[in-house]
């Protein structure tokens, strides 16, 4: 059998800023893309920038009352592309990008920083209300409609009395229909708890030793399939989501990388087995998760268990002096990705040969 040539991870553009970038998005259906973090000051920087002919032009900036943590354009729609944004006073901020000054919906959402935030519904193949996730400092993780004034539609917290963890990271899943979705929240001391919005129950939860600092499904908007949980301590996990056993639980494995923390993870949106994570050393790790022949087997309880695949690091490359803040893949074009850094730097970055995957 022919073995593949190995992809290759480059920058291909760069943007030193004057502030802390915690974020940067593609802007759907462009070459432009917004980028939010602290200046400093203690208050929120908001630019977008093009990429044109391998260079970053600045096109817009503007200035926000907060500092900016997080954000999100998935519970918006192409036409729109409005963007969704968490900031450290707990404000949850909805922004048209034509005039980013003023948000077109903002709602104090939490009592402490919003930590991490996704959005659901908003695209043309989401299903059910277009939704917004936010997770925070104060314990609480909640689900807002937009359409809806300054309520959340559901509250996942500790009962009072409690010990409140710090939510580090937050995704959707399992929106295949108008009637189920599923939201998964991370926590400092290695929780993972996953929620079913439909019955409104805990439907599962374990805890990973090391904090969690990212989650994402590989895909949103069909029955869970796989989540990606990354960690303290240099560990990935992967979990099949197909089969859940009533005590196991759902099958997993474990792989060590980056010799850091591990921040963050995002699928490649053209091919779902494949992704990337981020590490506090500067460092990209591409991935591709390879299925067993079978997917679930029948335990000696009698019972039905997954069977987990394995995971091969197809590449990995150190970008960054600083540890990496955030990563977005493009849509539109594959391989194409964007990443901050705490060295106050935004790249463009290529990476080739993955159609051969």
């Amino acid at each position: 059998m022919e073995k593949l040539a190995k992809p290759i991870i480059v920058c291909h553009a760069e943007q030193s800023v004057d502030y802390t970038v915690f974020d940067a998005k593609w802007i759907p259906c462009s070459a432009k893309f917004v980028a939010l973090g602290s200046k400093p000051r203690n208050t929120g920087a908001l630019q977008i920038y093009e990429l044109s002919a391998g260079k970053l032009n600045l096109v817009k900036q503007h200035e926000q009352p907060n500092p900016i943590k997080c954000s999100t354009f998935k519970a918006s729609s192409l036409r729109e592309r409005y963007l969704a944004t968490g900031d450290f006073k707990g404000r949850m901020c909805i922004y048209d990008l034509e005039d980013a000054s003023t948000p077109v919906y903002k709602v104090e959402g939490h009592k402490q920083i919003i930590n991490a935030i996704d959005g659901v519904g908003g695209d043309t193949i989401g299903c059910g209300a277009p939704e917004i996730l936010t997770g925070s400092r104060d314990g609480s993780v909640k689900v807002w409609d937009p359409r809806q004034k300054d309520r959340p539609v559901a509250i996942m917290e500790p009962f009072e009395g409690d010990q409140r963890r710090d939510c580090w990271s937050v995704a959707f899943g399992n929106s295949h229909n108008n009637e189920d979705r599923v939201v998964v929240a991370g926590y400092d001391n290695g929780d993972v708890k996953m929620f079913d919005l439909r019955a409104m129950a805990l439907r599962w939860e374990s805890t990973l030793k090391f904090g969690v600092c990212g989650l994402e499904f590989d895909r949103r908007d069909i029955p869970m399939n796989k989540l990606v949980a990354t960690t303290l301590k240099s560990r990935v996990y992967v979990f099949d989501l197909r089969t859940q056993h009533p005590k196991k639980g759902f099958s997993y494995l474990v792989e060590k990388a980056h010799s850091s923390t591990v921040w963050l993870v995002r699928h490649l949106p053209q091919n779902r087995e494949l992704f990337m994570t981020a590490g506090g050393n500067g460092s990209l790790c591409l991935w591709k998760y390879e299925y067993p022949p079978k997917r679930k087997v029948q335990g000696a309880d009698g019972i039905e268990e997954g069977v987990i695949g394995s995971l091969n690091l197809l590449q990995n490359n150190i970008l960054s002096s600083q540890p990496i803040s955030s990563l977005d893949w493009s849509t539109d074009k594959t391989g194409l990705g964007l990443i901050t850094s705490f060295d106050q730097t935004i790249r463009v970055i290529l990476t080739t040969k993955l159609n051969l995957y």
